[in-house]
């Protein structure tokens, strides 16, 4: 059995104001990320498909152009290649579930 603790899983600021940690296992990945009110997360699509839930906080997201206020405790489902984008209008708390494994973020922790 392999426990990660995140205390001690390596934190990394991948964009402005938001910091993360990722678990991979040899299918998935899972990033738990912390935003500062304000932090935008930047258009863009992959090939994965994506679970985000929203632990604490309130995001304004969108989905192939449709827009939403997503307040915690809430999950979005974003299919493969959809293009999304956010913006956290609080401090924000997002557990991301990625399927397959984000093999460009498991090249960070190797």
């Amino acid at each position: 059995m392999k426990v990660y603790r995140l205390k001690d899983v390596q934190e990394r600021e991948l964009v402005p104001g938001g910091k993360v940690r990722f678990v991979h296992s040899d299918a998935m990945t899972l990033a738990f990320w912390t935003f500062e009110a304000g932090s935008p997360l930047p258009e863009h699509a992959h090939h994965h498909e994506q679970i985000l839930s929203v632990v604490k906080g309130v995001i304004e997201f969108v989905i192939n152009g449709e827009n939403e206020i997503v307040e915690a405790p809430a999950s979005i489902i974003i299919p493969p290649n959809a293009v999304h984008s956010g913006k956290c209008r609080t401090d924000c708390t997002i557990i991301d579930a990625f399927n397959p494994k984000r093999q460009d973020f498991a090249v960070l922790d190797a």
